[in-house]
């Protein structure tokens, strides 16, 4: 099986049988969202907390 195809049967073993097409949906979104987070931190694309910090203040005006 291909990579993709793996992914989709990984996210379907681990749904109920009553799930929706909108559950598995949102099962792919969510593994999607993880790959694309571990390679930024594999990449270095990362914030340090106080740099989160920084940037919530100026967004909440604090």
């Amino acid at each position: 099986m291909s990579a993709v195809s793996d992914e989709v049967a990984t996210v379907l073993k681990h749904l109920p049988k009553d799930s929706t097409l909108e559950d598995v949906q949102y099962g792919l979104y969510v593994l999607d969202k993880i790959k694309h987070g571990l390679a930024d931190v594999e990449a270095g694309r990362t914030l340090t907390q106080t740099e989160v910090e920084q940037r919530l203040a100026k967004w909440l005006g604090a």
